[in-house]
């Protein structure tokens, strides 16, 4: 082999090993958010599961208004201001 090949293996094995340092620093910094990044992957799970079966979510607002009418409110009252929270930062973010 000549010198230049040699030089480009060894740099190559560094840079191989840099990465595998930097998988390592990153698995160890992301590991407080994994159980609440969790959390949110279900809520979209459930949240595109229900835009998919508007007729159960439906179901389900209607036994709840029906069953607990000042549970629903409340509800509503929290999933309206979110809703209003999250079209702002929307807003304000991307200029919409």
């Amino acid at each position: 082999m000549n010198a230049k090949l040699i030089r480009l293996e060894e740099r190559k094995a560094s840079l191989v090993a840099k990465i595998e340092r930097q998988r390592t620093e990153l698995a160890q910094a992301s590991a407080p958010w994994r159980g609440p990044l969790a959390v949110v992957d279900k809520g979209l799970l459930v949240t595109h599961y229900l835009k998919r079966h508007p007729a159960l979510l439906a179901g389900l607002v209607l036994f709840s208004v029906v069953f607990r009418p000042k549970f629903a409110i409340r509800w509503f009252q929290r999933g309206w201001l979110a809703w209003k929270m999250a079209l702002t930062v929307r807003r304000k973010l991307y200029g919409l």
